[in-house]
């Protein structure tokens, strides 16, 4: 038998909620470890003082000096920009940027938090992209920190650090490819419906075990006074004095005439004779 589920409370689902937050969020990391240029560090580099750092991304190559701030882009390396995991990087962060931004626009509608029942086709789908937007920002990212020290470089370096762009893609992928995972959750109904905030509708209106009572009956005593077989069975002129035997019992049900009669010894019953 199919079970009938409704929801009670208008509150959007959590695993929406848990989605909707950690999808924007790594975008914004995803995007920072595309554009920033810190994704490894040269240290020791020859011909340069010791407090020059060489800062390697996949678009941009920038030499900063670790006593201030002051920092020169756009230096050329032909080396390390012929490197084939640059041009991939390059490629997949850009698609996981885009295709996260397709999941947002799908799981939005959605979501619905103006309406009590989400639209769980477009949640769903818009988890699964949002999912596969945080695969594509893992595999560069592993596959860069796998290869660190074995990137060529027209720099000849004492020392190869991992830079904070490696960290922000880690966590980046991670918060979206667990916001997919938990968006598409929805897409069928499971743990007794709490992962859509439903309920059966029986567990609702109240259990199916409990009987329904039936109404009480109330038994009301009859007023009138039934003849006995005994009375019916003697004679008329028994019957009369029964009768009368009864008007004495119940006074109240006497008629007003026999009632001026039972006051006046004299009234014999008869009706009154004018020839008398």
């Amino acid at each position: 038998r199919n079970t009938e589920w409704v929801r009670t409370t208008m509150r959007t689902p959590g695993i929406l909620i848990f989605g909707m937050v950690m999808a924007p969020c790594g975008w914004i990391l995803s995007l920072v470890t595309t554009v920033a240029p810190n994704w490894r560090t040269l240290h020791g580099v020859t011909g340069v003082p010791v407090d020059r750092v060489y800062e390697q991304g996949i678009f941009d190559v920038c030499i900063a000096a670790t006593s201030t701030e002051r920092q020169n882009c756009a230096v050329t390396d032909t080396a390390y920009n012929s490197n084939n995991i640059i041009e991939i990087s390059q490629g997949l962060m850009l698609a996981s940027l885009i295709v996260n931004l397709v999941g947002i626009a799908f799981a939005i509608p959605g979501v619905r938090c103006w309406k009590d029942q989400p639209r769980w086709g477009l949640c769903t789908v818009g988890g699964i992209l949002i999912f596969c937007a945080g695969v594509l920002t893992l595999i560069p990212v592993s596959w860069y920190t796998h290869i660190l020290k074995d990137i060529s470089t027209d720099f000849v370096r004492t020392d190869t650090r991992a830079g904070y762009c490696l960290v922000l893609g880690f966590i980046g992928g991670i918060f979206e490819v667990l916001g997919g995972i938990v968006m598409s959750i929805g897409c069928c109904r499971c743990c007794g419906g709490r992962n859509r905030g439903e309920r059966p509708i029986e567990d609702v209106l109240g259990p199916r075990s409990q009987p329904k009572r039936e109404p009480r009956r109330v038994e009301v005593p009859s007023l009138s006074r039934p003849r006995s077989s005994a009375a019916s069975s003697y004679p008329a002129s028994n019957r009369e004095s029964v009768d009368d035997d009864m008007d004495v019992s119940f006074p109240r049900a006497k008629s007003p005439g026999a009632r001026s009669g039972a006051n006046n010894p004299s009234f014999t019953g008869r009706p009154y004779d004018a020839d008398l």
